[in-house]
């Protein structure tokens, strides 16, 4: 039964995936299929999905490989110049993931793993896989898909509208 129920969820995270190119945003497919692989399991009408041993870590080869083939000799070149703003975003981007998530676990009350690694920079499969070695990926996923979602639907407005008022040009 679960192979079946693998299938419905690559139907609905690509038919999502698929909508979503029309709407133009950053990393859209990505975003789409998310989505809609959540709907169908938050709707709770068919059973999660259990992928096929080895297959996630495929898949996240494959991710790791798309991301990679961005990296140039061209990267390397522009990092003689970033590596400064690099070592300064990394660092700040992890002093304040810790502090948000230590913060968020004493004022809701949540589990300090939780939110340190649901805080954290990172992408969602590498911080959710993180989670699993805790036993909270699940929590962790949940979390930074949110993160991920609304940064993809909100930045690119902000950058619209920036770019819209002479703030910045692109």
């Amino acid at each position: 039964m679960s192979n079946i129920n693998l299938i419905y969820y690559l139907i609905a995270g690509s038919a999502f995936g698929a909508l979503a190119i029309k709407t133009g945003i950053p990393a859209a497919p990505l975003a789409g299929a998310l989505i809609g692989a959540s709907v169908l399991g938050i709707s709770g009408k068919v059973e999660p999905a259990v992928w096929p041993n080895g297959t996630r870590t495929i898949l996240e080869i494959g991710i790791g490989t798309v991301i990679g083939t961005s990296l140039t000799k061209d990267s390397l070149v522009e990092l003689q110049t970033l590596w400064k703003p690099a070592i300064l975003i990394t660092f700040t981007l992890i002093i304040t993931g810790l502090a948000i998530g230590l913060w968020t676990s004493r004022l809701l009350n949540v589990d300090i793993i939780t939110t340190i690694l649901g805080a954290a920079p990172g992408g969602i499969s590498g911080m959710s896989l993180v989670g699993t070695e805790y036993g909270v990926g699940a929590a962790v996923a949940t979390l930074h898909a949110v993160r991920l979602v609304t940064v993809l639907l909100i930045l690119p407005l902000v950058v619209k509208m920036l770019n819209l008022f002479g703030i910045i040009k692109s």
